[in-house]
């Protein structure tokens, strides 16, 4: 399986489990843009991660329905930001590689609107949870919280492959360019060393 096919098929597992997560590619002199409807007073956060491709960076724009300007950063790696619906409507989150003429870019969006429910019968009685729920509830967050970490060391692990396989990549190329080079030295060597011993000969005949 190679990093494409292991992006895509992550993707794909954290789709089916938060269904607000995925991964895309961005080609070079492009831009990809996010609808989401968000009602007021919801909060939101995204997250983003360039995971490969040039130097690992993207434009980054959250627009409200108001067409209000809530988050920009230029070309940034990674980042997160978190804010609070002002009213309801359409926000927009857009993804901008304008900027590049050559270099395309795999892009990690995270993008989770509200909070997370609670888990089925916690919070629907009256009094104070149980020790039973506590503990329930408690198991529940820190399995979140390891499903957030086993994510951004899988895209981590993803990323620095790719930046392995690129040196790996240029160290062959030097050292064919450097096998080529040492070979036309040498046969050009040998050929000046031919022509000066063909000459001397050339003169003693005379």
């Amino acid at each position: 399986m190679d990093l494409i096919d292991f992006i895509v098929y992550l993707s794909c597992c954290l789709v089916a489990v938060a269904g607000v997560e995925l991964t895309f590619e961005l080609p070079d002199n492009a831009k990809e843009c996010f609808h989401e409807d968000i009602e007021k007073g919801t909060d939101s956060t995204l997250e983003f991660q360039v995971v490969t491709g040039g130097h690992y960076d993207v434009d980054v724009v959250v627009e409200g329905p108001n067409r209000q300007i809530l988050y920009h950063e230029v070309k940034q790696q990674y980042g997160q930001f978190e804010f609070k619906a002002e009213v309801t409507g359409t926000y927009l989150v857009c993804f901008s590689n304008e900027f590049s003429t050559f270099s395309h870019k795999l892009v990690y969006v995270g993008f989770q609107v509200g909070k997370e429910p609670q888990l089925p019968g916690i919070g629907d009685h009256l009094t104070a949870m149980t020790q039973m729920e506590s503990s329930s509830q408690k198991i529940h967050e820190d399995l979140n919280s390891v499903i957030d970490y086993q994510t951004h060391h899988r895209l981590r692990e993803a990323q620095g492959r790719k930046r392995a396989e690129d040196i790996n990549e240029r160290v062959l190329f030097w050292a064919v360019g450097e096998t080529l080079g040492i070979l036309i030295i040498t046969v050009g060597q040998v050929m000046v060393l031919k022509n000066f011993f063909t000459d001397k000969r050339n003169a003693q005949s005379y």
